[in-house]
């Protein structure tokens, strides 16, 4: 079950990801669709993190993933905005517009609503890319629309902590 001392985790992992970024001289960015923010919210509430993020992208809509990160017309209708494809090209383009060295891009069905037998409700797909490495990861968390949100944000950070 999901519980406090994983949002302690978080911070944590959010904190030592900073300083890691500092002592590196290093950049992150991210790309947020369901978590709508949340992972950026996590940096900015540690002093110091504009030290290594410049900005970021909340791209909720199909139409701004294509014109900010320029996720092709031909994955979102082929694979859909929740999909491993397109969390890859959300990567790649917020790497691009922020100019930065790593980033994060989550995409998912947080529900209600929704959700299909295919892609249920919970289901999130969490991108990294590490110095151009990219790495997705399909995940399926269970509970409300926050607490989705929540643990997909909480994920998204510690597994790019766990990877840089």
């Amino acid at each position: 079950m999901y519980n406090n001392s994983m949002k302690n985790n978080t911070k944590q992992n959010t904190i030592d990801i900073i300083n890691t970024l500092k002592e590196k001289n290093q950049t992150i960015t991210f790309a947020e669709s369901c978590t709508g923010g949340r992972i950026a919210s996590e940096f900015t509430a540690i002093s110091g993190a504009s030290s290594v993020l410049n900005g970021s992208v909340v791209s909720y809509a199909n139409e701004i993933k294509s014109k900010w990160l320029g996720v092709s017309e031909q994955t979102l209708m082929e694979y859909g905005a929740v999909s491993s494809q397109c969390v890859e090209e959300m990567l790649r383009g917020v790497l691009k517009m922020a100019d930065a060295n790593h980033a994060i891009a989550v995409s998912g069905i947080a529900g209600p609503t929704g959700g299909t037998e295919e892609k249920p409700v919970g289901t999130v797909y969490i991108g990294v890319s590490i110095n151009g490495e990219i790495s997705v990861q399909h995940c399926l968390f269970i509970g409300d629309r926050g607490l989705i949100q929540e643990q997909a944000t909480d994920q998204a950070i510690a597994i790019f902590k766990n990877k840089i």
